[in-house]
């Protein structure tokens, strides 16, 4: 089966694990993901109806724009894949741009601006909610037409949200299955956790995910696939589901010589039949 790529870079990006997440994702009739991230998942997955969520409204708005308007986003994103704006002033110009804006769609154009210009791809907000990833550099950022195309015409089975994964998990009914792509737990005590858009990720959260999931398997017969680090910390918060571990596939450490790869945990849980 081919694979899709996401029309976003994105941190931490399910592309790399798509096989090995298609064979440990139950059927259903709809799939809800509460951190939708790029969507790597939704590109590469067929169910009949999709629910997708986040709690970067940005990310969602746009997700909504490329759905909705595809046609118009593509021909004026376009616009900003040439030269003229490929330079630290220029880049400099429109984030501020769109950190000042409130206009939903030129957001959603500079957001896709920013994301192919910035460094590494990051999506990195301060704590004024501004974003604040400095630019990238390269020769000549990629515009993601094709993908964008491929996205919209998935989307029409799809609905975006931007809410807490909690209150989207409490939706799952029969018949539903949910991946959760949490951020990462910190491979030490000592690193952080990772701040996810505006609000960190914290050990209640993680654990509350992991809680949240063994009540939806056992209460309302809705399976939930979560992926994370495989550490002990790990093993231990999803002691009640299936462990599957993918081996390492990508480097964490900005340092090279501190670049150690560490295998992942797909954690299934669901009711015996």
């Amino acid at each position: 089966m081919k694979k899709n790529r996401a029309f976003l870079k994105w941190a931490g990006g399910k592309y790399p694990l798509i096989d090995e997440i298609r064979r440990h994702l139950p059927e259903g009739n709809c799939l809800i993901e509460p951190f939708v991230g790029a969507g790597s998942v939704f590109l590469n997955t067929e169910y009949e109806a999709y629910i997708l969520a986040d709690i970067n409204s940005d990310l969602i708005s746009l997700y909504n724009i490329v759905k909705l308007r595809t046609n118009d986003f593509v021909r004026d994103a376009r616009l900003l894949f040439t030269d003229e704006f490929n330079n630290s002033d220029q880049f400099y110009l429109l984030r501020e741009e769109f950190n000042t804006t409130t206009d939903e769609y030129r957001r959603a154009l500079l957001f896709l601006y920013l994301n192919r210009h910035c460094y590494n791809g990051l999506c990195r907000y301060n704590l004024s909610g501004e974003f604040n990833v400095p630019f990238g550099r390269y020769k000549k950022p990629y515009f993601p037409e094709e993908e964008l195309y491929w996205f919209a015409e998935k989307s029409r089975n799809a609905t975006f949200v931007c809410e807490h994964y909690h209150a989207t998990m409490v939706k799952a009914t029969q018949g539903a299955v949910v991946y959760c792509d949490p951020p990462y737990a910190p491979l030490s005590a000592t690193a952080n956790f990772t701040a996810y858009h505006t609000n960190s990720f914290s050990l209640a959260d993680q654990q509350g995910l992991a809680r949240i999931a063994h009540q939806l398997s056992v209460e309302s017969q809705v399976p939930v696939l979560i992926s994370n680090h495989d550490t002990e910390l790990t093993r231990d918060w999803y002691q009640h589901a299936s462990l599957h571990v993918v081996k390492a596939r990508r480097t964490i450490s900005r340092n090279i010589l501190g670049r150690s790869k560490v295998n992942e945990l797909l954690a299934l849980y669901k009711k015996a039949e």
